[in-house]
């Protein structure tokens, strides 16, 4: 309530993406060769009626991969229905099992009990489950170790991610990066573990296989090995700005397109464009441009 008080100026209702325009927008992505659609926020959950979204997206033909991105705070309420909905996996952002350290982390003051309750859920109703864990150096790094056993016993994928200068908010600092290779180094001092290839091309993070026979891990060094010239990856924030890195400072006006387009392939040709004409390589240049960036809560990951 101290952010979201009686008196904020919330966006009315017709600003944001309705579900019929986030429909079409997948529609259309579909006709260009998209296969993979994610929910992401801010926190998906709280969108009214998101399980209707979730069959409409996976009712629509070509859609091999429907997944979800959230805190995992309001998961267990919501794990069976999106189950039925058709939702195919579902990632919960979990930076510490420790409570005070998790509390520095989320800013927000949820509960660890509660996001191990969701995935809990989410497992017990057949949803696949992996959980991203940001390590930030003097905040929550001493924390690796109870997360890869934690991840290890759960049956959970855990997926590291290097500390990224995204939004202005975070106070990011290159000293505050713990890379890959320091992660990669603690988990296996724990685990004997063995690199596999990548699932598909364009996956962002390196997967590691515990030679127990217990699953896997990954971990995603965009500061320390970026990958830009991989990435295949638009994403559209609620009121309909369509963004080609997660890295960028403004989106292109996709809501417009989409109101005042009579076809789909008028969608089509404005997202072509828009594709063929970025020119994003930001983790690339870290260090030798300075830009005003999105925050990620507003983005997603």
């Amino acid at each position: 309530m101290e952010v979201f008080g009686p008196g904020y100026q919330f966006l009315p209702r017709d600003e944001i993406l309705n579900f019929d325009e986030l429909v079409r927008t997948v529609r259309v992505g579909v006709e260009l060769g998209v296969s993979k659609v994610r929910l992401t926020g801010g926190e998906p959950l709280l969108r009214r009626g998101v399980e209707d979204l979730v069959a409409m997206i996976a009712a629509v033909p070509g859609v091999e991969d429907l997944a979800m991105t959230t805190n995992g705070i309001l998961l267990n309420h919501h794990a069976k229905s999106l189950v039925a909905a058709g939702l195919d996996r579902v990632t919960v952002s979990l930076d510490a099992l420790d409570e005070e350290t998790f509390a520095k982390m989320n800013g927000v003051g949820a509960k660890v009990d509660r996001v191990l309750l969701g995935i809990r859920s989410a497992q017990e109703y057949g949803l696949p489950v992996k959980v991203n864990m940001v390590v930030q150096r003097g905040v929550n790094e001493q924390e690796i170790v109870p997360m890869i056993r934690w991840s290890h016993d759960a049956g959970v994928i855990l997926r590291f991610i290097e500390f990224m200068d995204v939004g202005e908010t975070n106070g990011w600092d290159t000293r505050e990066v713990v890379t890959a290779k320091e992660i990669l180094e603690i988990v296996s001092e724990q685990y004997p573990v063995e690199e596999i290839p990548a699932a598909y091309p364009g996956e962002v993070a390196r997967r590691w296989r515990f030679l127990d026979g217990a699953g896997e891990f990954g971990t995603i060094a965009s500061v320390s090995q970026p990958f830009c010239g991989d990435c295949s990856r638009l994403r559209v924030s609620a009121e309909g700005k369509a963004f080609t890195c997660l890295f960028a400072s403004q989106g292109a006006d996709l809501r417009g397109c989409l109101r005042t387009a009579t076809s789909d392939e008028d969608v089509a040709d404005f997202v072509r464009g828009l594709w063929k004409s970025r020119k994003n390589r930001y983790s690339e240049e870290r260090g030798e441009v300075e830009r005003p960036k999105a925050e990620m809560s507003y983005l997603g990951g």
